[in-house]
């Protein structure tokens, strides 16, 4: 099979579990912008204070993903450290558990910095503390996924991720609209959901990693050994930065979905909705990053930097296609993309005007997502890390902010959403142009001149 053929039929996998996966978080606003608009409110500031805890930590065992593909393409007499290497990557996991917990628990001073209302933040905290009893099993799920996407096989993660929304869909209505003995939980009942679904999923995981032929040339399930500090370093070197740049990518957003709060229920329904939506469409390249990374980092482990490199343009080809074609689909089907999510003619309105900014604002996500997953195979993980920090949250969220409520310069404030998603989509163009500028020159020096010729996969 083509180069091309390996990356689509893996990005085409992949993706199909990623958009089971955001299927949970549609079935969620959509169930509670049915049930109430306080509710869809109230989903959205948890939500984002939850999916800024959890991808941070997430982010940081994803990275492990060239880590694993290159101990995959060394080929034979590897097999062994790969295991002992996902052995040891569960001291991390176990580490980012305890952290993630603690901030979805003690969410109060994040609430208040950004002036959430006091009548909201009740339900919020309700819905926050029930999704730290699911992020352990949704952080070990993500690791074995990640397993999977390193040995070239993610079947079998999508199998489960779609097979699990028939769990997930009539649990979130019935935890939400109650019904048979349950009281209706609004979107604390979809919390509830998500975690009967992630510790089922995690249950399956572990099964077939001790069962499934697949794993065993690997003998992942043996006796775990005490913690080996210089690994869980080099885990943590390329793993910590990697997280906090997924994490100032998302905060950048969800400390917007917060910041639009204060505008009232209405600008936080309408934000809630485009800011699914743009998740669910950066699914697309993440899928296509994941699978590139893969295969860039398979050929580096197997000592092919060449074939790397052809790999990179293989995949930035099919994103650039695939980018426009979503852009473009978007902007023309806008208003009845909204009257999926919503009935409610004030939110219908507002929402359809902020998705015409989300068609631009795809394309520049679309490209610098593809960028940092490949400069990860290439180690270059601190770069983007400085980049994200700057541009981010400098000029999207705090030049959101000042256009939203302050103004800048001949443009007087606009108390809307849609100030937050201009300066977004301007802070996404700026690192679309410079990442590709940063792969462009990593790529050929690799490997570097004190390595050997042949890439040394990481412990």
């Amino acid at each position: 099979m083509s180069e091309r053929g390996v990356i689509a039929r893996h990005a085409g996998t992949v993706l199909a579990g990623q958009l089971a996966v955001m299927a949970y978080g549609m079935t969620d606003t959509i169930v509670a912008g049915r049930y109430a608009p306080e509710a869809l409110a109230a989903l959205s500031v948890g939500s984002a204070v939850y999916i800024t805890v959890f991808v941070a930590m997430m982010g940081i065992l994803q990275a492990l993903l060239p880590v694993w593909a290159e101990l995959h393409g060394a080929g034979r007499g590897h097999e062994a450290a790969l295991g002992r290497s996902v052995r040891q990557a569960l001291y991390l996991a176990a580490i980012a558990s305890v952290a993630g917990v603690a901030g979805l628990l003690a969410p109060g001073f994040l609430l208040d910095a950004t002036g959430v209302p006091v009548a909201l933040q009740g339900e919020v905290r309700r819905y926050l503390a029930v999704l730290a009893l699911a992020l352990p099993a949704a952080l070990l799920f993500r690791m074995y996924s990640t397993l999977n996407q390193s040995l070239g096989k993610p079947k079998i993660v999508t199998w489960l991720q779609v097979g699990s929304l028939a769990l997930k869909v009539p649990l979130t209505i019935w935890f939400a609209f109650g019904g048979l003995g349950v009281p209706a939980m609004g979107a604390v009942g979809c919390a509830w959901a998500t975690v009967v679904v992630s510790i089922a999923l995690l249950a399956v995981a572990i099964w077939l990693v001790r069962t499934d032929d697949l794993y065993r040339p690997y003998a992942i399930w043996s006796r775990i050994e005490p913690p080996d500090w210089a690994a869980i370093g080099r885990f943590a070197r390329i793993g910590v930065p990697a997280g906090l740049t997924i994490m100032v990518e998302v905060t950048s957003f969800t400390l917007m979905a917060l910041f639009v709060a204060r505008q009232g229920t209405v600008a936080a329904a309408a934000h809630q909705i485009v800011s699914n939506l743009a998740a669910v469409m950066f699914m697309t390249p993440l899928s296509l990053a994941i699978a590139t990374s893969a295969r860039v980092s398979y050929w580096l482990g197997a000592g092919q930097p060449k074939q790397a490199r052809a790999a990179i343009r293989t995949g930035f080809r099919i994103g650039l296609a695939l980018a426009l074609s979503m852009a473009a689909g978007l902007a023309l089907t806008r208003h009845g993309i909204a009257t999926v999510y919503t009935s409610d003619p004030a939110v219908l309105a507002m929402a359809t005007g902020l998705l015409g900014w989300l068609a631009l604002f795809h394309l520049g996500d679309a490209t610098q997502g593809l960028c940092v997953f490949v400069l990860r195979c290439y180690r270059v993980a601190v770069l983007p890390l400085v980049l994200y920090s700057l541009l981010l949250w400098g000029v999207g969220l705090g030049g959101g902010y000042l256009l939203a409520y302050e103004g800048i310069g001949p443009w007087a404030a606009m108390h809307t959403p849609a100030a937050f998603w201009i300066a977004a989509t301007v802070s996404l163009a700026l690192p679309a142009l410079i990442l590709p500028v940063i792969l462009w020159r990593a790529a050929p020096r690799w490997p570097p001149p004190a390595a050997p010729a042949r890439a040394r996969p990481a412990a």
